[in-house]
């Protein structure tokens, strides 16, 4: 039998007027029954950091993060419970410390340090002025390895604005608590908090505000654009290309409208407000949800394999009235070891967690491969501070979700006294196949298959 059936490239893009849409992976894009077939249907390697801000509730007497045993998870804490499907791809990792943001004689803004050193181990430059000084973050170093693969090199997300300028903790620059990843050790890259912008950047055709605006107001949707060369598509694909291509213009419809809804309630409502940028939604879940929803987008079609978000900057004030927290997210933080006040920031953490795991599911749902988005995904899921009542760096809040190849998961592991989490980074990226022979205070590689 001779078998002619050409494959589709995976780098096919449907593009129209001022939009370009990539896709999903297709049994198209596989050479059929081809010795190619396997290595063209190899997954890539995906990482994720979801940073939490203002710490956990890390009493060890009420054991609301870290699990009470070594080894292996017979169950997760409860901040971390919302995970309990994904046990078994969960590993939780205790002892790691950042030692560079301790105050090491520039006084108070441990805040500051924590968010500035998380996904690089080096202590900031101690200025409020512009002449910033880090290092490069992680992502960045794999981002870098993987330049040229995808049409984007990483996602750097976040919730609350970008654009916070000045001194925001005790004579820090306000630019090291915007962002997590730094491109050089002098180069922060802007979080972006506006969905309609990311999706424009992962689909669209970009511009200036004014232009995204006036797009925005046309209501026209992106996939209208690219209909005709979508359904010229379809005629060349097999039924089950045909169903995949199908969900995936559903999910980039769904993302689309639920960003328009929020255009037209922004622009409709009758309260006075400041202004602020066209795309974002009043609820902090739907936000958060849909900047999700947008990674995994990129995922699904490989516009980008590296991405870091926010979920808050730190010393925020917001509220959570949703959970019955209506004091504000720091203020909690400095919880004094008062049971309620404790409990209350727990609640708080473990909201945030369940929102996780709506973005877990997704890529577990998801087809990759010989598996799912999940399976060939790392996310590290952390904070900058363990116990934000004393601004503790020691003993940090840290978890990681992925497939089996990728991560031992079901385990609680203990690291070393004193261990550097840069140690557990260059794990990471090793384990993301680029090996780092040094990350900022790093001491070598956290064994990341150890049992206890």
């Amino acid at each position: 039998m001779i078998v002619k059936k050409l494959a589709l490239s995976r780098r096919t893009f449907l593009r129209g007027t001022g939009a370009t849409l990539a896709l999903p992976l297709l049994d198209s894009m596989v050479p059929a029954l081809t010795a190619q077939r396997a290595a063209a249907a190899k997954p890539v390697r995906r990482v994720g950091f979801i940073y939490m801000a203002n710490g956990v509730a890390m009493n060890d007497a009420l054991n609301y993060w870290k699990p009470t045993v070594d080894g292996a998870l017979t169950a997760l804490s409860p901040i971390l419970s919302p995970l309990e499907p994904f046990r078994s791809k969960t590993l939780v990792i205790s002892g790691l410390v950042h030692a560079q943001a301790e105050p090491l004689g520039d006084g108070n803004g441990d805040h500051t340090r924590g968010t500035a050193t998380w996904l690089n181990g080096v202590h900031p430059r101690y200025t409020e002025a512009s002449d910033v000084q880090a290092g490069t973050t992680i992502d960045q170093i794999i981002a870098e390895a993987w330049a040229g693969e995808t049409m984007l090199p990483s996602l750097e997300l976040g919730i609350d604005p970008n654009f916070t300028a000045g001194s925001c903790e005790n004579g820090y620059s306000c630019l090291y608590m915007n962002t997590l990843a730094w491109r050089w050790p002098t180069s922060p890259l802007p979080m972006e908090n506006n969905p309609r912008v990311v999706f424009e950047r992962l689909f669209g055709e970009g511009g200036t505000a004014a232009q995204r605006i006036a797009r925005a107001r046309h209501k026209k949707s992106l996939l209208d654009s690219v209909l005709e060369e979508a359904n010229r598509l379809r005629q060349t694909l097999g039924p089950s290309d045909q169903v995949k291509v199908a969900d995936y213009f559903d999910a980039v419809r769904e993302v689309e409208r639920r960003i328009q809804q929020a255009e037209r309630h922004t622009a409709e409502s009758p309260i006075p407000v400041l202004p602020q940028p066209l795309g974002i939604p009043d609820s902090f879940e739907e936000h958060v949800k849909l900047m999700y929803d947008l990674q995994w987008l990129a995922y699904q079609a490989d516009i980008t394999r590296v991405f870091t978000f926010m979920l808050g900057r730190e010393v925020n004030s917001r509220t959570f009235p949703q959970i019955g927290v209506n004091e504000p997210h720091h203020g909690v933080s400095h919880h004094r070891d008062e049971p309620g006040q404790l409990e209350k920031l727990a609640k708080i953490n473990t909201y945030q967690t369940q929102i996780f795991q709506s973005f877990v599911e997704r890529l577990h749902s998801t087809p990759d491969g010989d598996g799912t988005l999940l399976d060939h995904s790392m996310l590290l899921y952390g904070a900058g501070l363990s116990n934000p009542n004393t601004h503790s760096h020691l003993d940090l809040p840290v978890s990681l979700v992925g497939g089996p190849t990728l991560v031992k998961g079901g385990r609680h592991l203990r690291a070393p006294a004193s261990t550097p989490m840069t140690n557990l980074l260059l794990a990471l990226a090793d384990r993301a196949g680029v090996p780092v022979e040094r990350l900022g205070d790093s001491t070598g590689q956290l064994n990341l298959l150890a049992d206890v």
